[in-house]
This record gives C-alpha cells, sequence and structure tokens, in this order.
C-alpha cells in the first residue's frame, strides 16, 4: 500500500510535507513567531500524520523547542549617570524588561558589579510587567568619589541585554568656606563693600558661592581658582551679610559677617580747658564735647 500524504501539525497549524526520495517526507516552514518556553516543559507538541492509499493513517509525535531572539532591556532610574549623592549607601535603581510574550526575563542570570566587581548582597527585586524592578544597595559605605553600578541579564531563551551602567560622585563633606574680608564685627564709613575669600571642594568642584545682606540674596559671587569675590552695598547701621558655598552634590557651608555702616560725621560743640592758665607742669582737665 502506498503513502499518499504526510502532513504534520505544528502549533495548531498543518503543514503538508512531500515526499522527496523513498520514504522521506520533507518540507520547508517557518517557524512560529513566538518562544515555546511558555508551554508545558516549554516546547511545542508536533504531530506527524501519514495516510495511505486506502485512507488508513498513522500518526506520531515529537517536541519542538522555539527561541525567541529579542534581548531584554535594562533601564537606569536612578541615580543618573553624573549625579552627585551625598548618600554613602545610595540606592541603585534600574529595571529589567522581556517583550512581551517573550521567554521572560530569568532573574537568576542577573549579574551586578561595583566598579568592576561582583556583588552578591544588598540585591532585591519586584515582579513587574514583563520583568523586574531590581534595587541595588551597597552593603558598606562608599568612599568619597566616583563610583560605577553595571548591571546584566538574559531571558529564558539565552538572549543577553546590552549591559548599562552609571557612573556617579559620592559627596559627603560640605565644601571649604573662608571669608577673608569684611571682618566680623566691623564699621565702615564706606557703603561699598567687598566680600571676598576662599573656598574648595575635594570632590564635587566647582562650588558656588552666593551672598545674602539683610535677608535679601545679591546673587553669586564670582569664583576664580577658588577665591571668590561679591561688591554689596551696605545700609546704614548693623548688617548682617551671609556667605554660603555650595558643592555640585548640594552641600553647603556658611559664614555670617556683621558689619556697621556709619557715615555720619561727628560735631564739635566746644573745647574748655581748666585752669587756664596753667602753671608749667601742673595738671590741667581738657574737655572736648562732642554731638
Amino acid at each position: 500500500m502506498s503513502i499518499s500524504s504526510v502532513k504534520i501539525n505544528i502549533n495548531g497549524t498543518d503543514y503538508t510535507l512531500t515526499n522527496s526520495s523513498g520514504n522521506n517526507w520533507t518540507a520547508t516552514i517557518t517557524a512560529p513567531g513566538t518562544t515555546s518556553y511558555n508551554q508545558t516543559n516549554h516546547v511545542l507538541t508536533c504531530i506527524a500524520t501519514a495516510t495511505n492509499s486506502a485512507g488508513t493513517t498513522a500518526t506520531s509525535s515529537t517536541t519542538l523547542r522555539v527561541k525567541e531572539t529579542v534581548s531584554p532591556v535594562i533601564t537606569v532610574l536612578s541615580p543618573t549617570s553624573g549625579a552627585y549623592v551625598t548618600n554613602n549607601q545610595t540606592p541603585v535603581a534600574f529595571t529589567v524588561t522581556d517583550e512581551s510574550g517573550g521567554s521572560g526575563v530569568n532573574i537568576s542570570s542577573l549579574v551586578i558589579t561595583l566598579d568592576g566587581t561582583t556583588v552578591t548582597s544588598g540585591i532585591s527585586t519586584t515582579a513587574i510587567t514583563n520583568g523586574y524592578s531590581v534595587t541595588y544597595t551597597p552593603a558598606s559605605a562608599l568612599s568619597d568619589g566616583s563610583h560605577t553600578v553595571a548591571a546584566n541579564v538574559s531571558d529564558y531563551d539565552g538572549n543577553a541585554a546590552t549591559a548599562k551602567s552609571t557612573t556617579f560622585t559620592v559627596d559627603t563633606v560640605a565644601p571649604t568656606l573662608n571669608v577673608t574680608s569684611p571682618s566680623n564685627g566691623s564699621a565702615t564709613a564706606t557703603a561699598s563693600c567687598t566680600v571676598a575669600g576662599t573656598t574648595n571642594d575635594a570632590t564635587s568642584s566647582p562650588v558656588t558661592v552666593t551672598v545674602t545682606l539683610n535677608g535679601v540674596s545679591q546673587g553669586n559671587a564670582t569664583v576664580s581658582s577658588g577665591s571668590f569675590s561679591k561688591t554689596i552695598t551696605l545700609a546704614e547701621g548693623s548688617n548682617t551679610i551671609i556667605v554660603t558655598a555650595t558643592d555640585g552634590a548640594g552641600k553647603t557651608t556658611s559664614v555670617t559677617r556683621t558689619v556697621i555702616l556709619d557715615t555720619s560725621v561727628p560735631s564739635i560743640t566746644s573745647v574748655s580747658i581748666s585752669p587756664n592758665p596753667v602753671n608749667t607742669g601742673a595738671s590741667m582737665i581738657v574737655t572736648v564735647v562732642v554731638s
């Protein structure tokens, strides 16, 4: 009895095979467009049916593993590259997601490195749509300076994501600030006053210097090579000057100076000497009345 037809059913679709030679029946078929990972045992059941000229059929089954080719995506949420942080154990947050209907993120393949060294603690994961939200918190305090956290992961079909990283600077120390003028508690008859000094921050320069006078902002001082200056106009009487240095991480140092502006001109109403005349070598009292 001759074979009249051979078919195979893959994922619900029948395909007809052609007798290529002898007992061999073949067909070139396009694989299903989605991964089989989400099916039972991660495979599709394929059923072949052979029919002879008398209409009798025989069936046999096999399995097909279909793998997707789309890699997961890693998105760094915080801190962004180039950021300054004041927390020396700042959490690094990112998401890892696979495409909808894909094999899914294999979270066990997640690798996180800190400055090139793989870390195994401080990692927490929360399931989200098509993937995970991941947070890495350093187990111990990071030193001030630049640090890089990188992550990579694969899906269950073995597609590796493009590794993503973020480089940020830890700065836990406020900038130095030295106000050289005016001196605290000084008095002057000149309204124009130059506020000057030096500032620096070893980790997150440049430093911004702002000046307030009697609670009113006078704007930024000019900073050059760590030295700063700002000319302000004093009000008659006591003046409060606050100088604030702010580094790239937002940490601040402030210095307060009090300066008195007195533009009044003294008036002498009388000068008297008693006794007058006075004998040579004798004591006398000089009295000056000033208003």
